[in-house]
């Protein structure tokens, strides 16, 4: 398959900037098989059957954009520039793998200060990122990252606003509970807490699993042949109880929902014949049309890019002719698309 197989035009005043606001006013489009229905998050108890299990992605994400001045000692004496750093992943012994805006000047042995008593040095280059050596560890690199840094918008979002003191709340699932994430689940986005108790209350169940989602999820696909497209990798763990939950509900019948492509990729991996099996580490799977679903029975997900892997990713579940139908539809129903968007429950029609 090629990379326009996947592209459709979104006028650009769908893409959401701000959540609907409260979570479960966003609106649902809920497509089952050929059957489109407009609804709201709040409606989801009525698509959802006793038995069921959401499974949930319990990430964290970190304020991991900030702010700071580099310093260097030159031949005319000592400089500062202000930059610009993304954190991406932790190496360990108070490292950090970030991005940087701008890049290009910077040199290995700099000192970025972000605030009092907060600084990294760069410790390395390569592929556009810098390796940055933190002042602080442990409880008190936590501490001092809370009070600096700001939630890592997406670019589609942070090329239009600045993030904010609401973006704390708003880009941060009601349930987070391990720290990791740059980039938030965003179907998860659309639950609080009263519609938690009330879907519980009919006897749908919840499983909880962590994949710290990374800022590759954002990075473009850049070859026509989407077969040769190399995934970024992102941690995860299945514990033991939630693959014994899940596979509980398979034998007794119920249908195993991820909410969000996150939740989704992440018990795919840990997927075997037999079920699923506890599971911790990096996985880079990548779901594109073709790939047969062990676990995943139907799946509730925001609105993605054009020709991005989140939306072969949904083209492998319903196939990519009706998702084209179902994302035609959403454009001209004006629903919002990505991470601030709405959301869509997907129910792929089954043989027998």
């Amino acid at each position: 398959m090629r990379l326009a197989d996947f592209d459709f035009d979104l006028p650009e005043e769908l893409i959401a900037t701000r959540p609907a606001d409260p979570r479960p006013s966003a609106r649902l489009l809920v497509a089952r098989g050929g059957a489109t229905e407009d609804a709201h998050v709040c409606d989801l108890p009525r698509f959802l059957r006793p038995g069921d299990r959401l499974v949930l992605n319990n990430t964290k994400v970190i304020p991991a954009r900030l702010s700071g001045l580099r310093h260097r000692q030159g031949d005319m004496g000592p400089t500062q520039a202000r930059i610009e750093v993304t954190l991406l992943e932790p190496l360990g012994d108070g490292r950090w793998q970030a991005l940087a805006k701008p890049a290009k000047k910077v040199r290995d042995g700099e000192e970025i200060h972000f605030a009092p008593g907060f600084s990294a040095r760069v410790t390395g280059r390569g592929a556009g990122q810098l390796t940055l050596a933190f002042s602080l560890a442990g409880d008190d690199f936590d501490a001092a990252l809370d009070a600096a840094g700001a939630m890592p918008l997406p670019p589609y979002i942070a090329a239009r606003r600045a993030a904010d003191a609401r973006d704390r709340e708003d880009y941060q699932t009601v349930f987070a509970r391990h720290s990791g994430a740059v980039a938030a689940p965003t179907a998860s986005l659309h639950f609080d807490r009263p519609l938690l108790a009330e879907i519980a209350a009919m006897g749908v169940d919840f499983s909880e699993v962590t994949l710290h989602v990374g800022a590759g999820t954002f990075l473009p696909v850049k070859v026509d042949d989407v077969s040769r497209h190399k995934m970024h990798a992102e941690w995860g763990e299945v514990s033991e109880q939630a693959a014994a939950e899940i596979n509980a509900t398979r034998a007794a019948g119920g249908r195993i929902i991820p909410v969000g492509t996150t939740a989704c990729r992440l018990i795919e991996s840990a997927a075997g014949p037999g079920g699923i099996a506890p599971w911790r580490g990096e996985t880079d799977i990548f779901i594109r049309p073709g790939y047969e679903f062990r676990l995943t029975d139907a799946l509730m997900t925001n609105f993605h890019l054009p020709k991005s892997t989140l939306m072969m990713l949904v083209s492998a579940l319903m196939g990519r002719g009706r998702m084209l139908e179902i994302y035609a539809h959403a454009i001209a129903a004006r629903y919002r698309f990505f991470s601030y968007g709405d959301a869509s429950l997907l129910i792929p029609e089954r043989p027998g």
